[in-house]
């Protein structure tokens, strides 16, 4: 009998992510579209991300934990939402994919001769910035730095910097809004008891009025991938309820799951176990999970999955690590993963991290390794 039902279980799932595959493939599609800017902090993009994420939860019939599903919070950040223009020794270089700015950088309009402070640096006057790069990667902060710096990527810039045009329009927001989307499954048999799977919705948004960073990997993918899990929990609650949060400025410092985190919706002492996913768009060379090592018992329960149905090629485990948005559920004593898979494009925080360039090697795998994991955690 117990074997019919576990065979019962693997058969809906395998329906279940096999039917979702198309969902998901235009999820990622969705997301990383020039409609949501990145999901970032111009063009409203974070802003319309987080109402495509409440309308979805409302459609896939999940319980809101808040207002509209949004819990809101504000903090500072420093944006490009107009002029990106650089030239240098009189060639005008693209934005994203010949040179970012600093993500700290003041607006400036000036005219600059530079000098060679060592190989890769130089400066300018007033308070220009130049660092040769092998790889441009953005990221956000929350202030200004008294200084514009453009980093060239020096693999399509191969000439020494000797003169630089900028046109750079920048604006620090003290108070941009923000929202985590929250939304439950409720349990049948032990509602207060709570399995809960993250993932961040953010990404870096605009660098200029047209250049954006997609964000397909990072984290369209997970978003996806949760909204699927989502879907599958909602057609098939379980004993203990099921909670799923998208996260916003995971990008800005983790920022949403702290907040969350200090304002939780409900005990965080309910929490069985949470799972985040990010950066899980490829897995060719199998995935990692943060706190592995933090929690031997749950990784051999992983492990014993994957070992079992042969799922992902390899799973490494990782120590404890601040690098995604289980980190401060981590050190309230809440038992998390944060899972992540590797191979595939090396896009990473550039504007080449693209849906058509996402392979989701392993979305159908890691669907049946979570649902399993969960279905096994719950009983230990």
């Amino acid at each position: 009998m117990r074997r019919s039902i576990f065979y019962l279980l693997c058969l809906a799932v395998n329906i279940c992510s096999a039917q979702d595959s198309v969902y998901v493939r235009k999820t990622v599609n969705h997301l990383t579209s020039p409609y949501f800017w990145g999901r970032g902090y111009t063009k409203d993009g974070m802003k319309k991300a987080a109402d495509f994420l409440s309308d979805e939860y409302k459609a896939i019939g999940l319980l809101p934990l808040s207002l509209n599903y949004q819990q809101d919070f504000a903090f500072a950040v420093n944006t490009f939402p107009g002029k990106m223009q650089v030239s240098v020794n009189g060639k005008k270089l693209k934005p994203g994919r010949d040179f970012i700015v600093s993500n700290e950088s003041q607006g400036i309009r000036a005219k600059a001769n530079l000098d060679q402070l060592d190989s890769v640096r130089f400066a300018g006057q007033p308070n220009i910035r130049v660092i040769l790069k092998n790889k441009l990667t953005w990221s956000v902060a929350s202030e200004t730095g008294g200084f514009t710096e453009i980093q060239i990527d020096r693999n399509r810039f191969n000439e020494v910097p000797k003169q630089i045009n900028l046109d750079i329009e920048n604006h620090l927001i003290d108070n941009f809004k923000a929202s985590n989307i929250c939304g439950l499954v409720k349990g049948t048999k032990f509602p207060d008891s709570v399995l809960v799977i993250t993932a961040h919705y953010d990404h870096l948004g605009g660098m200029g009025s047209e250049t954006y960073f997609p964000g397909a990997n990072d984290n369209a993918a997970g978003v996806a991938t949760l909204l699927s899990l989502a879907r599958y929990y909602a057609s098939h609650p379980q004993a203990y309820s099921i909670a799923f949060i998208c996260f916003a400025a995971e990008e800005a410092g983790l920022l949403g799951s702290r907040y969350y985190v200090e304002n939780p919706l409900f005990p965080l002492a309910r929490i069985k176990f949470l799972l985040n996913l990010d950066l899980v768009g490829t897995g060719e060379a199998g995935m990692t999970v943060v706190n592995a090592t933090v929690y031997p018992k749950a990784f051999s329960i992983l492990n014993a999955v994957n070992e079992d149905y042969k799922l992902i090629s390899k799973i490494n485990k990782r120590g404890k690590a601040a690098n995604s948005d289980h980190y401060f559920f981590t050190e309230k004593g809440v038992p998390a993963f944060f899972i992540y898979t590797q191979g595939g494009p090396p896009a990473y925080h550039d504007v080449f991290d693209k849906a058509e360039g996402l392979p989701l090697t392993e979305y159908h795998d890691l669907f049946k390794l979570i649902i399993d994991f969960n279905q096994r955690i719950m009983h230990n």
